[in-house]
């Protein structure tokens, strides 16, 4: 099956205060529906929280710990934030003809530290039984150790990489893949080997993320192969129209993630 993340940089302009960007949205929409009419192929959809649930959380410093009541009231508001972002992606796939279905994670995912420890994952097994798209998202999390936090679309997907067979994680952002040094090469293939050497000139977000920006994406992509050999990962521009059919449909555009050389 395939997991496919709708990044907040490009669903929303993330340097205005919850603002989507419609047109881009409702294009990917109608392109996933037909990917997901023409292939057949199990998707599980997530998208990040952009200029909603960012920019909340970076105003409550709710990713670093929630111990006050008004670090409580921030978490309430990062949820309802993010939330509302959620209902615009629902609505613009359900229009397009995506059989979604929206999961948040907040529900039912727990962590220790700022690392997913357990999610239930049953609702996510029925909905693909039963020829549904599971859709989840960057959210507020309760943790053991912090309090609340916030966890990524990536985390999620790492998590549930360990749950279901997944064969491809893509993430569809603003940039055709990751750039690197000062001409903007795009990077090809990133591994555990090279990483290290690229991480220094690669950037992070425009706009608020609390969450890493690229490198921190990278990250939690290098995590996943490391766990999950097998798992092809791709960091692709959804900017360009059809892009996202091609890539579902196996081209190998943009940025590959990998366990190694090899």
């Amino acid at each position: 099956m395939i997991f496919l993340k709708l990044g907040g940089s490009l669903i929303t302009d993330k340097t205005q205060n919850e603002t989507v960007r419609q047109q881009v949205l409702d294009r990917l929409a109608r392109e996933l529906a037909r990917a997901v009419v023409n292939h057949g192929q199990p998707i599980l959809v997530g998208h990040g929280s952009g200029s909603f649930g960012h920019m909340a959380a970076k105003s409550y410093g709710t990713r670093d710990g929630v111990h006050t009541p008004e670090g409580w009231r921030g978490f309430a508001h990062v949820s309802v934030a993010a939330a509302r972002l959620n209902r615009r992606v629902s609505d613009a796939l359900h229009e397009a003809g995506v059989p979604i279905v929206s999961l948040p994670p907040s529900a039912s995912v727990q962590c220790s530290d700022g690392r997913i420890t357990s999610m239930e994952t049953r609702p996510i097994h029925l909905a693909l039984q039963s020829g549904l798209c599971p859709l989840v998202m960057g959210d507020v999390a309760w943790d053991s150790v912090r309090g609340g936090t916030i966890v990524s679309t990536e985390e999620v997907f790492a998590f549930l990489a360990g749950e279901f067979p997944v064969t491809r994680v893509l993430l569809a952002g603003e940039t055709e893949g990751v750039w690197h040094g000062a001409d903007r090469t795009l990077v090809e293939r990133i591994t555990s080997d090279n990483w290290t050497g690229l991480l220094a000139d690669v950037g992070g977000s425009r706009g608020a993320d609390v969450t890493g920006g690229m490198a921190g994406k990278v990250r939690d992509m290098l995590s996943l192969v490391r766990a999950h050999p097998r798992v092809e990962v791709r960091i692709f521009s959804g900017l360009i129209a059809g892009n996202l059919e091609r890539v579902l449909a196996g081209e190998p555009l943009g940025t590959e993630v990998s366990f190694g050389d090899s």
